[in-house]
């Protein structure tokens, strides 16, 4: 039996975005809705709020830069962000496409891949958004276009493949990538989540080149084969699990985000109900033996 332990609980609206620093030994993790970026130090076990108190700044993705800055992305495009330093724009149009932004993830030459989310609750003719890339020059690039809800990004071990998921569309897809350019091609179907089922929220991939998945309304984080087959189901207690992330010293600790406000029910399979139940909120910890990857870091030019 699994055992899963509660390590943070601030009822986070939208608990998203965790990110492991080796250098702190800590966890990284924000609540969208609540506009605040958390903190873990997993050698002490105590957490800290380290973001807040921006009106309406969100954070919907988190990468690291090596500068020691972050990189985040929002609903109002791309930014450099430096603790204790007031954010700063990097871009907020790609293409004359707004950077509505939803998850984001450095690939191994520090370019940033995030994608656009434009879903809104019982409007089917909201605006598609777009997959993009910026590149270390600040220079933004559309990679694909029609996305309904941008969700979790990974790369394979060997780099040769960029997996994104939208969760509208309950799907996990998969692209050839090629790391000298940060081209993508061949788009296919990796993964395609049953109507029954929660739908798939935040992605990781492991060192073995298996792909995590967290499922919203489904309370649990699903490990896939590289082939796209199940291969275990871990249930977690909140309904909407988010996110996930490995960390730790040997990167074999994983952390798992939650959420506490209801959000996108068209989505939900036909029986879910929040009734009677911890939707969350919460963060989580396991640790199954299963080693991950440490997340490449961005290399924006002129960084803060």
């Amino acid at each position: 039996m699994t055992n899963i332990n509660l390590i943070a609980d601030y009822g986070t609206l939208c608990g998203e975005s965790p990110l492991w620093s080796g250098e702190e030994q800590a966890l990284y993790w924000a609540d969208i809705a609540g506009c605040k970026l958390y903190r873990y130090k997993s050698p002490e076990q105590r957490s800290e709020l380290v973001l807040a108190g921006l009106d309406g700044f969100e954070v919907c993705g988190l990468a690291h830069h090596e500068s020691d800055s972050f990189i985040i992305v929002n609903s109002l495009g791309v930014w450099n962000w430096r603790p204790g330093n007031p954010p700063q724009l990097i871009l907020d149009q790609i293409e004359g496409n707004p950077c509505a932004l939803n998850d984001c993830i450095a690939d191994p030459e520090g370019r940033i891949f995030a994608g656009s989310c434009f879903f809104s609750e019982g409007n089917p003719d909201y605006r598609r958004g777009c997959l993009f890339r910026i590149d270390s020059d600040r220079t933004g690039h559309i990679l694909d276009e029609g996305i309904r809800l941008a969700n979790g990004l990974g790369f394979s071990p060997d780099t040769q493949t960029l997996y994104f998921t939208d969760s509208a569309e309950r799907t996990i897809y998969a692209y050839d990538y090629r790391r000298t350019d940060g081209s993508i091609r061949n788009r296919r179907e990796f993964v395609k989540i049953p109507a029954g089922e929660g739908i798939p929220d935040g992605l990781t991939v492991d060192a073995d080149g298996y792909i995590w998945s967290a499922q919203w309304f489904g309370g649990c984080i699903v490990r896939y084969d590289p082939d796209g087959k199940e291969q275990q189901r871990i249930i977690i207690p909140a309904a909407q699990t988010s996110s996930l992330a490995f960390g730790g010293p040997d990167l074999t600790d994983i952390f798992v985000t939650s959420a506490s406000l209801n959000d996108a029910l068209s989505l939900a399979p036909p029986q879910y109900s929040p009734a009677n139940r911890n939707i969350g909120g919460q963060l989580y910890h396991l640790n199954l033996g299963i080693r991950g990857k440490e997340e490449y870091k961005a290399k924006m030019i002129a960084a803060i």
